[in-house]
């Protein structure tokens, strides 16, 4: 049986991250959406329903889940209000802003006999699906250093006031890029020994960071680096990872967002799928001085793969691959 899902709210990320999986399921069935004001939704499906607040919705007693995907500063309070009235919760990053709020909302889902899911979805990009086959492969040998990196290029203050504010929970680029790079990270290697975190803002008129780095140790000398930016005009390899048997490194290439926002269905033969010269390259040492460098095409990025393990942990009781310890983790970083 499909899971009779609402969005509570239908900006960017319910138009494009949300709604086309969920119509293109045969696990879901989209039913509603809050918005407050300009009522768009119904364009795109006919016979959802529109409430003007989340109390509204989530007073639908049809409804099994409630996307969460809402500004950084809300995510815990309507989460909570969501678990409350008794829905499973799909939540974007950050799930949480403290290790705490994270903890009362999870023993709040246990106590209301509901999942609580975190949005990871760039697990499910195509270039970390290429990095997570490589060092799953074992091909590198023993990892010595690694590196992840989100930059852009973004110099003007986002319009968005909230994402400006520093008074607001979840600010600042650690908070929006962080979450996916860490992830990723902590997805391959686990929690770390011991972090570092840094931040800082280098924009003209900015008080939230625009810049952050971590250093996470690992044991056997493993070191991994995560950074990200808005002031990276041009990008270098977003993946380099060193081994004693040879270096990978990939760039960001992932399509998904780019399409989606084209409005390309995630069901179309072309979703997903790398332009060509974005393979990342691995090479190897082959004998003292010498090397050999081979061309990995990336598997096709599919986020179809994130619902489906929503639906599986639902409908089926699987465990979910964003696990509360990975999401405790990341906080632990961010909030040092």
């Amino acid at each position: 049986m499909p899971i009779q899902t609402g969005l509570l709210a239908y900006g960017m990320s319910g138009r494009v991250f949300h709604a086309p999986f969920l119509q293109a399921s045969p696990h879901f069935a989209l039913q509603a959406v809050v918005e407050r004001s300009h009522k768009a939704a119904a364009d795109s499906y006919p016979g959802i329903s529109s409430y003007n607040t989340v109390a509204e919705l989530l007073a639908d007693d049809a409804l099994e889940l409630v996307v969460v995907n809402t500004p950084n500063d809300t995510h815990f309070a309507l989460a909570r209000q969501a678990l409350a009235a008794g829905k499973h919760v799909l939540i974007e990053k950050p799930v949480a802003t403290t290790v705490a709020e994270l903890d009362e909302l999870l023993a709040l889902a246990r106590q209301q006999q509901r999942h609580l899911l975190a949005y990871q979805n760039r697990r499910w990009d195509s270039d970390f699906q290429l990095v997570r086959q490589v060092v799953e492969s074992g091909r590198l040998g023993q990892l010595a250093e690694v590196h992840f990196r989100f930059d852009r290029y973004k110099l003007a203050l986002n319009p968005k006031q909230f994402k400006e504010d520093p008074a607001a929970p979840g600010s600042g680029l650690s908070f929006d890029l962080g979450p996916h790079v860490l992830d990723q990270a902590l997805s391959l290697f686990g929690r770390p020994l011991r972090h570092r975190f840094s931040r800082a803002h280098h924009r003209p008129g900015s008080r939230v960071d625009d810049y952050f780095h971590a250093h996470l140790e690992y044991p056997e000398g493993l070191h991994v680096f995560v950074a990200g930016s808005l002031l990276t005009a041009a990008p270098g390899p977003a993946y380099v990872l060193h081994g004693t048997a040879g270096s990978f490194q990939k760039t960001r290439a992932d399509v998904q967002e780019n399409q989606l926002v084209a409005g390309l269905s995630p069901t179309a033969a072309s979703y997903g799928h790398e332009p060509t010269g974005a393979a990342g390259v691995l090479t190897l040492a082959t004998e003292p001085g010498q090397f050999s460098a081979e061309q990995l095409p990336a598997p096709a990025g599919n986020y179809t793969g994130l619902f489906e393990a929503v639906y599986q942990t639902i409908r089926h009781g699987q465990p979910f691959p964003v696990s509360p310890e990975q999401l405790r983790w990341q906080l632990e970083i961010l909030t040092i």
